[in-house]
């Protein structure tokens, strides 16, 4: 068995390296070697999907159900604020500061430190599965979705997604639908009384949707939420414009499917609307989930998280929890508590322990 205090010193030495090496959405090669070679390098026969790095328990046997352990290794880019190089796992005042500390490095080293503590146990109730995923911050096909589909991946019972909740558990995250919408008019001479304006019957349209409220509320996620954040419009300044487009961001509880909202909407406005994508489903959980109860057993506090992960794309129950703070993310000099990596390591073996 590896010592608490090895599983912290190697999590952190982990961290400082994958902080160093950049790693945008689909430019994960660095990162996705430092973690395959770090598994190797422990004895752990490990598997490359693209930029994915998965790996099972040493006495994985398929007759037991299978959890999965999954966060991510790529960033965003670091914003024109930083003070310090984000490319330096920079140490001071009890913090490690570095682009993708937080989001989600912490979380990630945390759950590889927790399926190392379990490898080569026999006697586990279920087997383990570490994912190291790429392009979680887009979204993208070639994440976690691109494993859990390819015919090497086993069937996954249930799942722990790493991200910065302080280490409280969400049991239900919203989904995800960006809409385009095209408003259509006609083209006229601004100086005259002709033509119809795209742009009035796109801000007829942002005022039924601001107006327009969801019947269904959930208990954990609250109200399905819709929001205008882009709109388009017009070339010059004497033509009445004949198209305005303007983009939804919904973000929709477990109460309704994607594609229910977005019929729902259609109904309200004139514009012709048309998703970007439907995969981004909301999740939730039972909860008297095992794990949820023994979240709980630990004194977890539980909620429903309106922000996206790989949860949307996984299709088995799963939580979503790890060390750090969500505030923190997508920020300058974004950093984790040191502390905070050991009470991740802990509370994901105090988890799975149940």
């Amino acid at each position: 068995m590896i010592s608490s205090e090895t599983l912290f010193l190697e999590a952190k030495a982990l961290l400082c390296e994958l902080i160093a090496c950049p790693s945008l959405s689909k430019e994960e090669d660095g990162t996705a070697l430092i973690i395959h070679d770090f598994l190797v390098k422990k004895g752990i026969q490990t598997h490359r999907l693209g930029n994915n790095i998965w790996a099972k328990n040493q006495y994985f046997d398929s007759i037991k159900p299978t959890v999965l352990l999954n966060s991510h290794h790529d960033t965003v880019k670091a914003n024109d604020s930083w003070t310090e190089n984000p490319f330096i796992a920079t140490e001071k005042a009890g913090k490690i500061i570095g682009l993708g500390s937080n989001d989600a490095g912490a979380s990630l080293v945390c759950l590889i430190a927790a399926f190392c503590h379990f490898y080569a146990e026999r006697d586990l109730p279920f087997n383990l599965i570490l994912a190291a995923t790429a392009e979680e911050e887009i979204s993208g096909k070639g994440g976690i979705e691109s494993l859990i589909h390819s015919d090497d991946f086993p069937a996954i019972a249930w799942a722990i997604v790493g991200e910065p909740t302080d280490c409280q558990v969400a049991i239900a995250e919203k989904g995800l639908m960006v809409i385009d919408a095209t408003c259509t008019g006609k083209a006229g001479h601004a100086a005259r009384n002709e033509g119809i304006n795209a742009i009035n019957i796109a801000v007829a349209d942002i005022q039924k949707i601001n107006a327009h409220s969801f019947a269904r509320i959930s208990d954990v996620l609250g109200p399905v939420k819709t929001t205008v954040t882009v709109i388009q419009a017009g070339k010059q300044h004497n033509v009445v414009p004949d198209t305005c487009t303007y983009t939804i961001d919904c973000r929709v509880n477990e109460l309704y499917s994607l594609a229910e909202v977005l019929a729902e909407l259609q109904g309200i406005v004139e514009a012709k609307l048309v998703p970007r994508s439907m995969r981004l489903q909301s999740s939730r959980i039972d909860p008297e989930h095992p794990v949820v109860l023994a979240a709980k057993k630990l004194g977890l506090g539980t909620f429903g998280s309106p922000t996206l992960s790989d949860q949307a794309l996984l299709p088995c129950p799963s939580i979503k929890m790890g060390p750090g703070h969500s505030g923190r993310s997508h920020t300058a000099d974004e950093f984790i508590y040191v502390d905070e990596l050991k009470q991740g390591i802990d509370l994901y073996i105090q988890l799975l322990t149940f």
